[in-house]
């Protein structure tokens, strides 16, 4: 639980301790199940419900495009939301999110057997309804937890408590990303009739949304956010403070410089990661297993494949971010930068592999700028803000994660062909992506002002 002594005027956040550091983050590990269920299995669904490898681009806008327009809006009411027997002020958009996404991780996976039929219209639209809901949900749930950061924990240990959650994340993003590896291991068909999704993959996100649900759970029964009062007190604002303002355009004018350049580096990260989420298992289906039929066991492998190789990812950036958090300050910029090189080599490297086993060192560097795209930014904008309207402009910042991905997914429908309609090109267009990444870290300038 939280500190609940009285503050005086001023005095800053109190020293949590550990056990309430993870608590705030713990149902991080079930959203971030839901994300990478959607992330590593969502191309897979789609062209095996019958959708065409040159028009997953559609698919993949509805996700950043939900999250760019909710995450503002559930940081702007949460600023102003106040509602003790709910939990407080992030913790009722935590119970209404997980809800939501858990009912449609039920339905999303069983997109190929209402009876649509096999590429039809109706069935690629429910697909994709669902994912929007799937992806606009899971951001309802995942904002309170990166807010609750913000509005509890002090500069000393905010850096600790991004740890805990990345290490949560991606603990959460191994589970999700190996059930279906193991499902099938345990004897679920793997396989089924053209157009219908996999008992494996289907039971990989019934099992994913009964873990949101108990990962949530402990997180509300153990969490007390501040009231208003004593928020206030703590960050040294009036209670009037985060009642009053906040309109979008204002605060953006207002975003310290910081803000923006954090963005920019960000635009060029999720922009690669949109096309390694999208062409993923295609690029390791044609590379090693030789066949681009998403009706054939080769393909189906694949899939799985990249489950396992998301959890490689996960892990990865697990390792490198206790590496990370023992670079002192002044160095965050050579990490940052470093590790996204990293991962630039790793997209190419997927580009040039054609060995299932090699691709593992590939996914190991991914994973490595994986932990920094999950370390540093935060970190750094939340240290540059007062408790002024925390909550919106971290949902505005969110837009320097959704943004990139929309502009990467209506990209492919030209980029796409111009590759040669080659899903493994692709990697290479991303590892240069990533590239421009790591050098646009230059033009970061750490600042702690209030």
């Amino acid at each position: 639980m939280a500190d609940n002594k009285k503050p005086k005027e001023g005095s800053g956040l109190p020293k949590l301790p550990a056990s309430t550091i993870w608590m705030l983050s713990f149902g991080f590990l079930g959203v971030q199940m839901a994300f990478t269920l959607q992330s590593s299995q969502m191309s897979r669904i789609f062209q095996t419900i019958g959708a065409d490898p040159n028009n997953l681009g559609w698919f993949f806008i509805l996700p950043p495009l939900a999250g760019l327009i909710v995450q503002p809006i559930v940081g702007y009411y949460s600023d102003r939301t106040w509602a003790p027997k709910l939990g407080g002020r992030r913790l009722p958009y935590l119970i209404l999110g997980t809800i939501v996404a858990a009912i449609v991780m039920f339905l999303l996976p069983n997109s190929g057997s209402m009876g649509f039929g096999y590429a039809s219209f109706t069935a690629l639209l429910f697909g994709a309804i669902t994912v929007a809901f799937l992806d606009l949900s899971s951001n309802v749930a995942m904002q309170p937890f990166k807010m609750m950061v913000g509005d509890m924990v002090n500069d000393d240990q905010k850096s600790y408590a991004y740890g805990i959650q990345s290490f949560l994340s991606n603990t959460g993003a191994v589970i999700a990303a190996i059930f279906p590896f193991v499902l099938t291991a345990f004897g679920l068909a793997n396989t089924a009739k053209k157009g219908v999704v996999p008992q494996s993959v289907i039971w990989s996100f019934y099992l994913g949304a009964a873990i949101l649900i108990i990962s949530t759970l402990f997180t509300m029964g153990r969490v007390k956010e501040y009231d208003p009062q004593t928020y206030a007190r703590y960050h040294g604002i009036s209670e009037d403070a985060n009642k009053k303002g906040g309109n979008w355009l204002d605060l953006l004018k207002k975003a310290p410089k910081i803000f923006w350049t954090v963005t920019l580096v960000q635009f060029f990260c999720w922009m690669a990661f949109q096309y390694l989420w999208t062409y993923s298992a295609g690029a390791i289906s044609v590379n090693v297993w030789h066949t681009a039929n998403a009706s054939s066991a080769g393909y189906q492998a694949a899939g799985n494949w990249y489950g396992v190789l998301a959890a490689v990812q996960s892990i990865a950036a697990v390792i490198w971010s206790y590496v990370l958090a023992k670079i002192p300050n002044s160095k965050h910029k050579l990490g940052y930068s470093l590790s996204l090189l990293l991962g630039a080599i790793g997209f190419v490297s997927v580009f040039m592999i054609h060995s299932q086993y090699a691709l593992i060192v590939s996914y190991v560097l991914v994973g490595m700028s994986w932990a920094a795209m999950n370390t540093y930014p935060l970190t750094m904008i939340t240290n540059a803000l007062s408790g002024e309207h925390m909550g919106t402009y971290l949902g505005l910042f969110n837009g320097s994660i959704c943004l990139p991905q929309i502009v990467a997914s209506l990209a492919s429908f030209g980029l796409f062909p111009l590759f040669g309609n080659s899903q493994p090109h692709m990697f290479l267009l991303g590892g240069i992506i990533m590239a421009v990444a790591a050098l646009t870290v230059g033009f970061i300038k750490e600042t702690y002002k209030a």
